[in-house]
């Protein structure tokens, strides 16, 4: 691999950001975000990114290697869950085990995006079509997850109530969670927008791409203050989940890359196709997970998605799997 692009994704200002937070908290500083902006940026990014990936797919439609490719990561989604659960098994119980499943076979939308702008400043190009895939892999690892508790837990445990698990409720949730609602929707709208409304791109623009970088550094500088505050929670993990926190994404981000290779994608889209495979959510599964399966250990599933595999990702991961990609582009040639 090429240690100058790890230098390079190092100096770039989101991840500078993302220390900078880190350190505050290590140097105990009163530095913190008003609960709310977080959320806003948060909403913004995702707002951001499902329109800009809207009216790329209008350019690009569904042709080529658009379906194939979403297909490859909704498919994705739905085994990943089903792998880490036979890994985690080997020592933790089926609640735990479900939840941290679910939780690595959906994905990081906030790392997605700092590889979009890994590439931009690499100056490698890169499909709006990928928003697609992102915006369809969360829900399926949910359902999975919730699935593999179903089938696998003691009856008298996975009986909370009458009726067991509220599958109604979980549906909900996994599609209608407001990240994937948002992303979806903005994806919907810009789609429209380029077919029907070619002014309002125009007008979107400031809002969509001027605004868009900053918002990213200020979103990843309450990330490092949030991160860093949950390394504590990692005692609780244990040598056997940090270490799969660290080792499952790399094996995923092989596998990534194998079938990235194989639908013949660019190295920008197979960059993204390899994080979507890696990244681990800290977002949407857990909120979910609490409300389905309160006899896992949030300290567990969110300590090791948000507190490891996150910045792990957007400091080492993303430059590692770039170099991967680079080492596999002269197979197809």
């Amino acid at each position: 691999m090429d240690t100058s692009l790890v230098l390079q994704n190092l100096l770039t200002p989101p991840v500078l950001f993302f220390f900078l937070g880190s350190i505050a908290v290590i140097l105990r500083s009163d530095l913190e975000i008003p609960a709310p902006l977080p959320k806003l940026f948060s909403l913004y990014l995702l707002l951001a990114i499902g329109f800009k990936g809207g009216l790329e797919l209008q350019h690009s439609g569904l042709g080529g290697q658009v379906l194939p490719t979403i297909g490859a990561a909704i498919l994705m989604s739905l085994l990943v869950p089903i792998l880490c659960f036979f890994v985690l098994r080997l020592k933790l119980d089926v609640f735990n085990s479900a939840a941290i499943s679910a939780a690595y076979g959906s994905i990081s939308a906030v790392t997605f995006i700092t590889a979009e702008s890994f590439l931009e400043s690499q100056g490698l190009p890169y499909d709006g079509f990928m928003v697609a895939a992102l915006a369809l892999m969360e829900s399926p690892a949910i359902i999975i997850g919730l699935v593999l508790l179903k089938v696998a837990a003691p009856r008298q445990e996975s009986s909370r109530s009458k009726n067991g698990i509220q599958w109604s409720s979980v549906l909900h949730e996994a599609m209608l969670n407001g990240s994937v609602y948002l992303l979806i929707g903005s994806l919907i709208i810009g789609f429209l927008t380029a077919a029907h409304s070619p002014a309002g791109i125009e007008k979107m623009s400031p809002f969509t791409d001027k605004l868009f970088y900053g918002a990213l550094c200020f979103f990843l500088l309450d990330m490092g203050i949030v991160a860093a505050q949950r390394l504590g929670d990692l005692k609780k993990a244990g040598t056997f989940l940090i270490t799969f926190s660290i080792v499952m994404p790399l094996f995923l981000a092989l596998i990534g890359g194998a079938i990235a290779q194989s639908l013949g994608l660019s190295e920008g889209n197979s960059l993204l196709f390899i994080v979507l495979c890696a990244s681990a959510s800290y977002i949407a599964v857990p909120a979910a997970m609490r409300m389905t399966v309160p006899q896992a250990n949030p300290s567990l599933y969110i300590s090791t998605a948000l507190g490891l595999t996150f910045p792990f990702n957007i400091i080492f991961g993303i430059p590692l799997y770039m170099g991967l990609v680079k080492s596999l582009s002269p197979l197809a040639n």
